[in-house]
């Protein structure tokens, strides 16, 4: 079966936006819904507490994400809603008023596209919140609300906010927080897909699908899929899939899924025993039991086996995002553990994805701390940023690296290299993700005495030199080959 992927996401790196938390506006605000009470934006994060940080500031970094080398931004959702992450939808029209609104949003796409950054949002297409004018009128109205069948309701009186009384609606995983949509009702399917119509429609540059395995009614997101696309070709539709997608990835509804099927062994093999598993045992992407080459190789193998080779061009590839403790705080802070990681992020099939923070060591445990925010300078680590903007350069400066094939050349021990191959153009990376020995590994099978060599990234002391590539403990590097 012949389908597409959007091109531009196969060239993409993104920066993953937890709006409260990532930046306040420096302009001089007169919106009476922005002049509130807000938690002071140094303390930690804590459950039900706003930050206050909105769209108006993003806007105002976006000079700090072009220089970066971010070429894409999501966003977890910004619809109005009563919590700080806003997974409570309630008006899937209106941009939140702590994040500025509507002005602020349309504000901050055009700036975001006037510099080539795309924009894209997350769609809660599974369950709304209570103050969702639908729902909210069920609470008032009972058995008389108009909008009764586009919810499960199984018995009366409602206990919305009581807990010791049986809420007596369908919800998301039992939280009365969060009533679900009854998708098989026409009305319920036909008002979810002008929501995500309206949005492409004002200029966004794809959905990510919060939770879309719970929707079960049958073509939801073939429909989705061909309604989108049918004003956006190129607009990006990615799920939240934490497992096996390939239900979901057969080119009728999904162009990706956040590739949590790529960060568990990738920080298996790269930290090993260092991973916190107080930190990773309740999310499950399984970073764990550490993995040595062979190990990661075969992990790398079934992962790319699974789909077709136009979606694994378009996976969304992440380390952390705002469902898991950051990767800082998972590798227990070692640098070498957070480097050796990022760089495989940025040397595999797929759109690399950074929670924002991680590239200036930014740690959080689980939620809600992994939602802390974003840092001042004078306590960002300038060796780790400058790692990644050597990594996002390199991504953008070699094609091979986000289009070309993907071929193990050597997995034993810890020592893990591989090469990415578009036309004559090659890159060979080896990591040698070990604490013991160095390794020293000629390369005369490798590449060819025609081929003009160029180390183009080292770590640790990794270098080639007369046909042989040595690796010290924890090192790592990149050649490129022509």
């Amino acid at each position: 079966m012949a389908f597409q992927t959007p091109d531009w996401v196969k060239h993409a790196v993104f920066y993953q936006i937890f709006p409260d938390r990532f930046a306040r506006t420096q302009r001089h605000l007169d919106h009476p819904a922005m002049a509130v009470t807000l938690e002071p934006w140094e303390t930690p994060p804590t459950p039900f507490g706003y930050k206050g940080g909105d769209l108006w500031g993003v806007a105002e970094k976006l000079d700090y994400l072009v220089d970066l080398g971010i070429t894409a931004i999501y966003m977890t959702p910004i619809f109005q809603s009563a919590c700080n992450h806003r997974y409570h939808t309630h008006d899937y029209y209106q941009v939140d008023p702590l994040l500025g609104g509507n002005p602020a949003f349309f504000d901050l796409l055009e700036a975001a596209h006037a510099k080539d950054i795309k924009v894209v949002l997350d769609g809660v297409f599974n369950h709304c919140s209570r103050g969702f004018f639908f729902f909210n009128d069920i609470l008032e109205n009972g058995p008389n609300s108009p909008w009764l069948e586009w919810f499960e309701v199984e018995g009366w009186p409602l206990a919305a906010y009581d807990g010791s009384l049986p809420a007596n609606y369908r919800s998301w995983v039992d939280n009365r927080a969060l009533p679900a949509f009854k998708h098989d009702h026409p009305a319920v399917r036909e008002y979810l897909m002008r929501v995500g119509e309206y949005w492409v429609r004002q200029g966004i540059d794809g959905w990510r699908l919060d939770v879309p395995f719970e929707i079960q009614t049958e073509g939801f997101w073939q429909e989705f899929r061909d309604r989108i696309k049918a004003i956006n070709p190129e607009a990006y539709i990615v799920g939240e899939v934490w497992t096996d997608a390939r239900q979901w990835l057969d080119g009728t509804q999904f162009d990706g899924v956040m590739n949590y099927l790529f960060t568990g062994p990738t920080l298996a093999f790269a930290a090993g025993d260092r991973v916190r598993m107080d930190l990773v045992e309740k999310p499950h992407y399984y970073p764990y039991p550490a993995q040595d080459a062979a190990g990661y190789a075969d992990s790398m193998r079934h992962l790319l086996g699974l789909y077709p080779w136009e979606i694994q061009l378009t996976q969304l590839n992440l380390l952390s995002s705002h469902d898991v403790a950051r990767i800082y705080s998972v590798v227990g802070e070692d640098d070498a553990s957070m480097v050796l990681a990022t760089l495989l992020l940025f040397t595999f099939p797929g759109a690399p994805s950074i929670y924002y923070g991680d590239e200036v060591g930014l740690p959080g445990e689980l939620d809600p701390d992994c939602r802390r925010t974003f840092p001042p300078e004078k306590a960002w680590h300038r060796d780790l940023l400058k790692v990644h903007r050597e990594l996002i350069a390199l991504r953008h400066r070699y094609p091979a690296l986000r289009t070309g094939t993907y071929e193990v050349l050597h997995a034993e021990g810890d020592v893990y290299v591989f090469s990415r191959s578009l036309g004559n153009d090659r890159l060979i990376v080896a990591l040698n993700a070990g604490g013991g020995s160095t390794a020293e590994m000629p390369t005369d099978g490798l590449i060819s005495t025609e081929q003009t060599v160029h180390q183009v990234f080292a770590y640790h002391g990794a270098t080639w030199a007369n046909g042989t590539l040595t690796a010290p403990p924890r090192s790592a590097a990149v050649l490129a080959l022509a």
